[in-house]
């Protein structure tokens, strides 16, 4: 096992989440959570936007005054003139950007940024391109394998991997979060906050393995990557990212932050993420290369 050091990322908040628990999430975050950066902003659907306008310069102070960088993450699907200005505006403020769509690596034009998980990067030929186009930090998307990670890893130092949370999947311009109470998406009634974790979908059978949010497709599941994480130290990872749910996410960092830094054993990270409130079980399917909704036995 190398000595180089796993810094964390806390990825942004996915979920129409009341705007006094998304305050007191980062509150928390800024005091207490060991994350070395915080992504922030609206990445899935520009109309819940407007809510935090008002207090999202307060709470990115009060991450800064707490000693996080902070990122602000952009629209994974921007869709109209309106959105794609928004996003503009923020890359001329001067902000550290987050980039979750081509388009914005195009308004980007060079400047320094990170990728998220939301740009599909498979292969080196695509990661290279990244880097070329000014990419910092590239978040990988969530399904790869530990053996592909390691090829795009190797020798470049901008690799992260996402380590917990729910999977990241699709994203649709239909509204599943309306749609499933029979509202038009134009007239949402932003009923996706009624989901703070996401709308979980079963089969016909009954079994769940999906969640809905809003125009996102997620697992059900909840990656951790727990056994997985000096391996990816080795392979040249440099940062693992941890993506919000209502859970304790500080909770959450510090089993991380223990792991990463020897404190711990995956056995005992295993243990102690699952016994908090998650809305699915723990998998690390996808590092695996089968199916992204097993997890390994923790020997």
């Amino acid at each position: 096992m190398t000595n180089t050091r796993l810094s964390l990322t806390l990825g942004p908040v996915l979920y129409n989440w009341p705007v006094s628990r998304w305050v007191d999430f980062y509150t928390r975050i800024a005091d207490e959570a060991p994350v070395d950066r915080v992504c922030i902003g609206e990445v899935v659907c520009s109309k819940r936007k407007p809510f935090v306008d008002d207090v999202i310069l307060d709470v990115v102070d009060r991450l800064e005054r707490g000693g996080k960088e902070v990122v602000y993450s952009t629209l994974a699907m921007p869709t109209n003139k309106r959105e794609t200005r928004d996003i503009g505006d923020m890359i001329q403020a001067g902000y550290q950007i987050e980039a979750n769509d081509i388009a914005t690596v195009h308004l980007l034009n060079g400047k320094p940024h990170i990728v998220g998980p939301f740009i599909n990067i498979y292969n080196e030929d695509s990661l290279a391109l990244h880097l070329k186009l000014g990419a910092t930090r590239v978040c990988l998307p969530p399904e790869l394998p530990l053996e592909s990670i390691r090829i795009l890893a190797n020798g470049n130092k901008a690799v992260e991997v996402f380590a917990f949370g729910r999977p990241p999947l699709a994203l649709s311009a239909r509204c599943y979060s309306a749609r499933a109470r029979g509202i038009a998406k134009d007239a949402c009634q932003f009923v996706c906050e009624a989901e703070l974790d996401g709308m979980n979908v079963e089969t016909l059978d009954g079994v769940p393995f999906l969640a809905v949010n809003g125009i996102q497709t997620q697992g059900y599941v909840v990656t951790a990557a727990v056994r997985h994480v000096d391996a990816l130290r080795d392979a040249g990872v440099v940062s693992l990212r941890l993506s919000p749910q209502t859970c304790d996410m500080v909770r959450v960092a510090r089993v991380f932050r223990d792991l990463a830094d020897g404190n711990t054993t995956p056995q005992e990270a295993g243990e102690s993420l699952s016994v908090l409130h998650l809305p699915g079980p723990l998998s690390d399917g996808f590092l695996r290369a089968v199916p992204g909704h097993s997890l390994a036995e923790l020997d």
